[in-house]
């Protein structure tokens, strides 16, 4: 299909379909990394979700290893790693380690959100404090300072040293679903990687304006950016739409705390939906692309072509695990991706 018309990349939850195992969908994880590589897509993401019966992915660190073990030079990374929820020394050292085992490979994704309930995060952070601070930016800061070893004269870490030493640190991506990461990343002239699955509506605006008010740094001589989406692709419209039934579903009831696993076609197809659930559903309807390769491609296309990004990061949710490779598939056609044309 001659060059590719855009870079495309993974975004990977590990989600958990009902009447199959955590380790089933983890297992489908490492299945699809090297699929995809070998259809040329150049990132796998791998998220950090915690007290969810529909995502196994909790421990993004654990599976970036597991991935980058089974693939071969497809760049692997955190899609993110929310960074309130964790000291930036085990950070720093953590993503050092990978850097160290897989060189060149290894991107580090920071969100600020807790990726889970209030309790949960509570339970992570192990202080109300830690709950209600906001300071990512500080602790975006002493990361730096622990990959840099460039901490103040006069600050109380300036003798620790993230180890492993000598490693060369991951290129860092601010992740965000409004504006706020949007200037942060560009202020300090990091990647920036909007969730459009998360947010479809201030997608365009965030990544323009992360483009607009980015500032050359010692990472980053120009913007990069990408946009995380939502992709449901099958061989007709109708197909794709059935496919999409139980990513839908799942989604309304997370909307009502109700944490169960990915619901199967028939599931999604015999569920029957109150009329607010039915607004629901149309009023979340831009979180999913759906649709033919043709339809998708058009879809995806004008969206990166509004954003200003030439990387689309693609997240898919379909309950049989064969069908979620085919979507990939048919995406790789339809941009005409392939090894060595897409890194």
């Amino acid at each position: 299909m001659g060059e590719a018309l855009l870079r495309l990349s993974v975004l990977d939850v590990s989600p958990v379909p009902s009447g199959s195992t955590p380790a089933d969908a983890l297992r489908n994880t490492l299945d699809l990394a090297s699929f995809v590589e070998a259809l040329g897509y150049g990132r796998y993401w791998l998220a950090e979700h915690h007290n969810m019966a529909l995502i196994a992915s909790s421990v993004p660190e654990v599976m970036i290893g597991q991935v980058a073990a089974v693939t071969r030079w497809m760049r692997v990374g955190s899609g993110g790693i929310m960074l309130p929820n964790h000291a930036p020394l085990k950070v720093a050292e953590t993503f050092r380690l990978l850097g160290a085992l897989f060189p060149g490979r290894i991107d580090l994704g920071l969100g600020r959100a807790p990726g889970t309930d209030a309790l949960t995060a509570l339970a992570l952070r192990r202080s109300r404090q830690a709950l209600t601070a906001d300071d990512f930016p500080e602790q975006l800061a002493e990361l730096e300072a622990f990959f840099s070893g460039e901490f103040l004269d006069d600050h109380p870490f300036r003798s620790i040293k993230a180890t492993p030493e000598g490693v060369e640190t991951p290129p860092i991506w601010l992740l965000g679903s409004s504006d706020f990461s949007a200037r942060l990343a560009g202020s300090l002239g990091l990647g920036f990687a909007f969730a459009h699955h998360i947010q479809p509506e201030p997608a365009v605006a965030a990544l323009r304006l992360y483009q607009k008010s980015f500032r050359p740094s010692a990472r980053l001589a120009a913007p990069q950016s990408l946009i995380a989406v939502s992709i449901i692709c099958a061989e007709t419209d109708e197909r794709a739409e059935e496919l999409a039934g139980p990513a839908r579903l799942a989604f309304l009831r997370f909307s009502q705390n109700l944490r169960q696993p990915l619901p199967s076609v028939a599931e999604a197809n015999a569920y029957r939906y109150h009329p607010a659930e039915q607004d629901w559903i149309r009023a979340h309807s831009a979180r999913w692309l759906v649709g033919s390769p043709e339809t998708v491609r058009r879809q995806v296309t004008r969206l990166a072509e509004e954003a200003g990004v030439g990387e689309v990061m693609v997240t898919t949710m379909t309950h049989d695990h064969r069908d979620r490779r085919r979507s990939y598939e048919l995406l790789a056609k339809a941009f005409g991706i392939n090894p060595g044309k897409n890194v």
